[in-house]
């Protein structure tokens, strides 16, 4: 299995997510779950802006989502590559992610993606 490259595993709460992102800033994540001491990607995504506000909109989303991983990025742009990455490793078009579609692009821009031509 692939590995994220990502900080964690942490428990997904409000309270977890302030201990530990502590800046503003872009940033990749992936959701999941801890098994055997085994992290099960199940979802990723980014944020162009505030990370630690991104992940708290998933607390309690899915039972699943018990644990995250992230890492911050020094432009929307870099955590749009990490993030497309992760969906390529863990996911794609025919894998297992809960997000099925390959992750956007910020409106206005014209970044590719590192791994595929679906922006072609």
């Amino acid at each position: 299995m692939p590995r994220t490259g990502l900080k964690g595993s942490y428990t997904l709460d409000n309270e977890t997510i302030d201990k530990v992102v502590t800046r503003t800033s872009p940033g990749a994540y992936a959701l999941g779950y801890v098994k055997d001491n085994m992290f099960y990607v199940c979802y990723v995504g980014r944020s162009d802006t505030d990370i630690n506000d991104r992940l708290k909109q998933h607390v309690g989303e899915k039972p699943k989502y018990s644990k995250f991983k992230f890492d911050y990025f020094g432009s929307p742009k870099a955590a749009f590559e990490k993030e497309c990455n992760l969906w390529h490793d863990f996911g794609g078009p025919e894998g297992s992610l809960d997000n099925k579609s390959h992750p956007d692009r910020p409106d206005g821009s014209n970044w590719k993606c590192p791994r595929c031509d679906v922006f072609g």
